[in-house]
């Protein structure tokens, strides 16, 4: 399994091709949640929507008793893009490897310069979301 910088370095390398070209970028961050499993309609609930998100955000996690496993959604489909690569990195990693990601593709790709502020608010409740449950998981 490639590391958490592997997999960032990934997704700069897919956006690379755009040129700061934001339509494009919008583009493949639509596309990117396309390719997101579709989450159980029995975790679309209120218990776990994601809080401080503008959009319905759901997401759910399993702990293997090693690894984090995320599944999510969302009723926009470029916040579900978001989520979508918070995922491509995140997932099946430890608690602290979460914990400790910097996930700094997200300034590499330019998205909190071109996103509304209230996308970037959202952005930040999904991050700070997926770390606040993996800090659950330590010492289990």
């Amino acid at each position: 399994m490639e590391s958490i910088a592997e997999s960032e370095k990934n997704i700069i390398d897919d956006f690379e091709i755009f040129e700061s070209d934001w339509s494009q970028i919008y583009e493949q961050i639509i596309d990117e949640g396309k390719k997101l499993p579709p989450l159980d309609v029995q975790y679309q609930t209120d218990l776990f929507k994601i809080k401080g998100c503008q959009s319905s955000v759901w997401l759910h996690t399993t702990y293997t008793g090693t690894v984090v496993q995320f599944a999510a959604s969302s009723d926009s489909v470029f916040v579900k893009g978001l989520i979508s690569l918070l995922i491509r990195v995140l997932n099946n990693r430890t608690p602290q490897e979460i914990i400790n990601a910097k996930l700094n593709f997200i300034d590499e790709i330019g998205l909190r310069q071109h996103m509304a502020q209230t996308r970037t608010n959202g952005l930040a409740a999904m991050i700070d979301t997926m770390k606040a449950t993996a800090k659950t998981y330590i010492n289990i």
